[in-house]
């Protein structure tokens, strides 16, 4: 029983990994569109990337001033408590997406 438990940790570790390959990937392609995405696809970018790398957002709101500021920040509060690994597979799936919009 302790085999299979192991085996099934390393599929699951081997899966991260590779995840985290394509997450790796993704934020190279991103660099690569021959237009820039659009505000809302900017934000979801932002929001999908940091909530995988630093999980749940912190630190307080920016204020009205601050338009730009606030809204990356409001883009990451809607992710919050979305698992890293969800957040790394949607960018991922969000970047496949803007490559056909924006090529």
């Amino acid at each position: 029983m302790l085999g299979y438990a192991h085996g099934v940790n390393d599929q699951g570790t081997g899966q991260m990994a590779d995840l985290k390959k394509q997450f790796e990937t993704a934020q190279a392609d991103v660099k690569k569109l021959s237009k820039r995405p659009d505000n809302e696809d900017m934000l979801r970018l932002y929001a999908h990337y940091k909530q995988a790398t630093a999980g749940d957002v912190s630190g307080e709101r920016p204020g009205a001033f601050s338009l730009v500021d606030r809204a990356k920040y409001d883009a990451w509060a809607r992710l919050k408590g979305t698992d890293s690994t969800k957040a790394m597979g949607d960018y991922v799936k969000l970047v496949e997406r803007l490559k056909k919009t924006y090529g």
